[in-house]
């Protein structure tokens, strides 16, 4: 199998591209760039930066966190 991704400009576009996979019963799935939070996810989030803030936590470089993970 393989994947083609296509930039879709706008939803006219959108509808014909799909109307079209449709007409010849091709499979296809789609997805967005788009991430949206649902209610629990942002309250994680904004918890996690008050605890950051408090000094509860605190953040390291990418740097540091990717030598952990290297070889594993």
């Amino acid at each position: 199998m393989e994947t083609l991704k296509i930039d879709i400009q706008n939803e006219q576009e959108k509808k014909v591209l799909l109307a079209f996979l449709d007409s010849l019963h091709y499979q296809y799935s789609t997805d967005s760039d788009d991430y949206i939070l649902n209610d629990a996810e942002i309250a994680e989030m904004l918890q996690r930066k008050e605890d950051y803030i408090a000094g509860k936590i605190t953040s390291k470089p990418w740097n540091e966190i990717k030598k952990r993970y290297e070889g594993v």
